[in-house]
């Protein structure tokens, strides 16, 4: 894992890394910040997520419930 600043300094060094199919990680004040990795891989993942994913409306239709239990409130009389 590369801090912030080492990696500013051989970015070079970075961007050949994750060209060469390692993703190279960059941490910031100690904590895991970014991943820098190649055109081609960035690519692949996020087709593979949009493949995944179904439709909201696929989403909603498969919600578990089957009605929602409503509140047995009563309306307040209102004078006008």
């Amino acid at each position: 894992m590369w801090t912030v600043q080492d990696a500013k300094n051989r970015f070079s060094a970075v961007v050949e890394a994750a060209l060469a199919g390692i993703p190279q990680q960059v941490s910031r004040r100690g904590k895991p910040a970014v991943v820098v990795l190649s055109a081609d891989d960035y690519r692949r993942l996020l087709q593979g997520a949009v493949q995944s994913r179904e439709s909201f409306a696929d989403h909603l239709l498969a919600f578990p419930g089957a009605e929602v239990p409503r509140a047995e409130a009563a309306p307040r009389d209102v004078t006008f």
